[in-house]
């Protein structure tokens, strides 16, 4: 059997690590494969790449998934979607700004990959977002581009706002679509203090982080 994981930089395994991203070998596929030692049938295949949305994953599924012949694909996007052009922002922290992603668009392409997916004899299996530490976060994006960055978040309600209703939302297409999904939000939320599995930059994973991730996906599966 051959799982895919299609996703961004949570699939890809990427930290933040001593003021820099780092590419981490302990990222949740290789977790997950871990936990098939015994089963030398079930090969886990990482598909992710840094820094990419809904609307990029469109245009790798033919290469990175299709091509594969997986019998699954594990699909965890959205924390891209939701973020905003910070430099932007932080040009006009008065001005309205949108998702880099739409939320009707974000739904609109995981609704097609879901489609794709099928059609193609694959079985898609959604993964809810992982949590934010939102404190760490602001502090990060802050630093970077400045304190009107801070401004223009408090005033509409901030990332982890976004984050939530993109995740609400994708919750909800899950229950439409009738399609497999594995809630690594709540697991990791309930697994400890996040300060331990969410790097220094408030939203990529610690080794710690994707280990959780990976073990409640094992889990999950039931294979």
């Amino acid at each position: 059997m051959k799982i895919v994981c299609f996703g961004d930089s949570i699939t890809r395994g990427v930290s933040f690590v001593k003021g820099r991203l780092r590419i981490l070998k302990e990222n949740y596929p290789a977790f997950l494969q871990g936990f098939f030692a015994n089963d030398s049938t079930i090969d886990v295949v990482n598909k992710g790449v840094f820094n990419d949305n809904s609307n990029l994953l469109l245009k790798r599924i033919e290469k990175d998934v299709i091509s594969e012949h997986p019998d699954i694909v594990i699909i965890c996007v959205g924390g891209n979607d939701c973020n905003f052009h910070w430099d932007e922002v932080a040009k006009k922290p008065e001005a309205e700004h949108v998702p880099i992603v739409p939320l009707q668009i974000y739904i609109k392409n995981i609704k097609y990959m879901v489609e794709k997916f099928k059609t193609s004899g694959i079985k898609p299996l959604l993964l809810t977002l992982p949590p934010l530490d939102p404190v760490r976060y602001y502090r990060s994006i802050a630093n970077q581009y400045g304190k009107s960055i801070s401004h223009w978040i408090s005033y509409v309600g901030g990332i982890e706002h976004w984050h939530g209703l993109y995740n609400r939302s994708l919750s909800l297409l899950i229950e439409q679509l009738d399609v497999l999904s594995i809630d690594v939000r709540t697991a990791i939320k309930k697994a400890g203090d996040l300060k331990e599995l969410i790097s220094d930059d408030g939203i990529h994973l610690t080794p710690e982080g994707y280990y959780v991730m990976g073990k409640k996906i094992y889990e999950d599966l039931g294979l």
